[in-house]
Formats: C-alpha cells, sequence, structure tokens
C-alpha cells in the first residue's frame, strides 16, 4: 500500500493531541504543522519512528504553508484562538489563516480539506470569533469546494478549557457566575468524537463537500452544566446570574490579564445557543455514536475533589 501524507495544522492543540494517534493507526504519514515544533514531540511516540514529524509552518506564513502542503494528500485545519492578542487576530487565524491553507491545498492538488470550525459560525454574527469563523468557512469552499467543514460545540476531555476553567474556580470561590442567568444552551461534544470526526471525513470520499455538525447527544443549559460540574467533584458553590452587562463590564478588565478567563466577545457569543441546527448533517451520519459528558468527567474531573476524610470536606 502506498504512503499516505497528511499535514496537520495545530496538531499539538487540544484536539490535535487526540487525533494524530489516531491518524497513524490509519497508516498516515503525520506532519504536525506548527508555530514551534519542539513543542510537539510528544506527539512522536503515537506512531512508528518517523511516521510523526512536527514542522514549523505558521497558518500565516504563506510560504511555510505552501511547503507544509506539498506532496500531501490530505490537509486538516485545526488551528484556533479563542482570545486575541497581537498580531494573532481572529481575522488573521480564522479568515486569512484558513484562506492561507485552503489556497494551498488546492494549488497543490491535495485530495482532500478538512477544516475544523465551530457551531456557530456564521460571517454576519455580532460576535468576533463566530464572524471569523465563519469568513474562514466562506474562504475555504471558494478555494476547495469538497473541503469537509466540521463545527464542533464546546469540546470536553481531560485537557479542555471549559470543565477544567470552572472546577478549578470551585475550588476557591464560594460562587459560580450565571452569565446571562445560565439560559444558554449547549450541545457539549466530546474530544474523541470529535477526533473519530475528523479522521472519518478525512478518509470517506462520501464526505467531500459537507458541511457536520458536532454536538453531544444531550443539550444542557448553562446552569445545568455548572450543576453537573459541582455533583462531579462533590462542592457546594452559590450561583450567581450575571447579567449580559454587568458580565461585559468585567470582561474590559479581564482582557487585560495574560490569559483572560473572559473577553467581551465571548458574552456576545453567550447571548446566543451553541446547539446543533435542526436538519443539520451531525456524527451520527459519520456512522458516531455521540458519548455523554456524564461518561467522560469522572475520568478527569475527580482531581478537583475535596481532598478531606473519606475524600469530601464539609463544602461537598
Amino acid at each position: 500500500m502506498a504512503e499516505r501524507v497528511v499535514t496537520v495544522f495545530g496538531g499539538s492543540g487540544f484536539i490535535g493531541r487526540h487525533l494524530i494517534g489516531r491518524l497513524a493507526r490509519q497508516g498516515w504519514i503525520v506532519r504536525v504543522a506548527v508555530r514551534r515544533p519542539s513543542r510537539a514531540d510528544f506527539l512522536k511516540p503515537m506512531g512508528d519512528v518517523a511516521q510523526i514529524t512536527p514542522i514549523r509552518a505558521p497558518i500565516q506564513d504563506q510560504i511555510a504553508v505552501e511547503s507544509a502542503v506539498a506532496g500531501a494528500d490530505a490537509v486538516i485545519n485545526l488551528v484556533g484562538i479563542l482570545y486575541e492578542r497581537g498580531h494573532q487576530t481572529f481575522a488573521a487565524v480564522h479568515d486569512r489563516g484558513a484562506q492561507t491553507v485552503a489556497a494551498a491545498s488546492a494549488a497543490a492538488g491535495v485530495g482532500r480539506l478538512v477544516q475544523v470550525s465551530a457551531l456557530g459560525a456564521d460571517p454576519h454574527s455580532t460576535a468576533d470569533y463566530a464572524r471569523s469563523k465563519g469568513a474562514g468557512e466562506t474562504a475555504v469552499r471558494a478555494a476547495c469546494p469538497d473541503a469537509v467543514i466540521l463545527r464542533p460545540s464546546v469540546v470536553f476531555g481531560p485537557e479542555d478549557g471549559f470543565f477544567n476553567r470552572f472546577a478549578k474556580m470551585a475550588r476557591i470561590s464560594p460562587v459560580l457566575p450565571l452569565i446571562g442567568g445560565g439560559g444558554t444552551r449547549f450541545q457539549t461534544v466530546y474530544v474523541g468524537d470529535v477526533a473519530d470526526a475528523i479522521a472519518k471525513s478525512v478518509s470517506d470520499p462520501a464526505c467531500a463537500g459537507r458541511t457536520y455538525e458536532l454536538g453531544g447527544p444531550h443539550v444542557y443549559t448553562f446552569k445545568e452544566l455548572m450543576e453537573l460540574l459541582l455533583r462531579q467533584i462533590h462542592r457546594r458553590r452559590l450561583l450567581i446570574p450575571w447579567p449580559f452587562a454587568m458580565a461585559e463590564l468585567q470582561a474590559i478588565f479581564f482582557e487585560l490579564l495574560p490569559v483572560p478567563p473572559l473577553t467581551r466577545d465571548q458574552v456576545r457569543m453567550l447571548r446566543h445557543d451553541n446547539v446543533v441546527a435542526e436538519g443539520a448533517l451531525t456524527l451520527a451520519d459519520l456512522g458516531i455514536a455521540p458519548t455523554a459528558a456524564e461518561v467522560i468527567l469522572p475520568t478527569y474531573l475527580d482531581r478537583y475533589r475535596p481532598s478531606g476524610r473519606f475524600g469530601r470536606t464539609p463544602d461537598g
């Protein structure tokens, strides 16, 4: 069997670390295209010798991107940011970066491009994140009409930035804020299911040109997710409704921090539900049964439980 080469942009990130091993087991030769290759060395043991190679290819560097996709049979773009810093803006990364990858893939004759976007992507959104994701999808479709676009909801798993963030907050704070009252709905999706979806769509010809919305088996309000979290870590905390206007005001100051816990753009996104649209292609159309959060959370959130007698303290 001829060797198949796939270039994965952003492969050292949260989703990438769950995807790379799957691709290696499928027999792919994997190029992990990142800004700092040394930070992707931990991925090498996931495959055979020389099967996984980190390379330097910032998504905004056209020459580096063209070199990274040269000779590849498939390309996967995982690159995304949650807040802006310096030259790393939403427009630069999600829109122009996606356009650069798609144009280079088309010019190189790559057989399959998979663009990982986000649920809620919309070029007309009032939120910069969602608008840039939507613009990126438009650019990808223009350059590569047969590209596969995947839109996951909030992704959870051992290294996630969602449940881990609030679990850490619950260890030190007696309250957790419910922005906008906590009624925003989410369809959180397990990172392993997202990785399976990418691995399937990069190989299956039937996926060409399609867009899939990836959500878990249940829809939760933000308040329900916080309640689920607190039950899992055996802590009691007050859940305080926090008006959107107050959250935006706080976010102005949070944005001054190196890693802001909340931004005004994220508050704008919380004004809209983050669930799979009716009639959309889903994980089920990829032959994947979505995994419930209740099954996975115990595998990595138990470390946030109180460490008192019998594993509990009075706040538990």
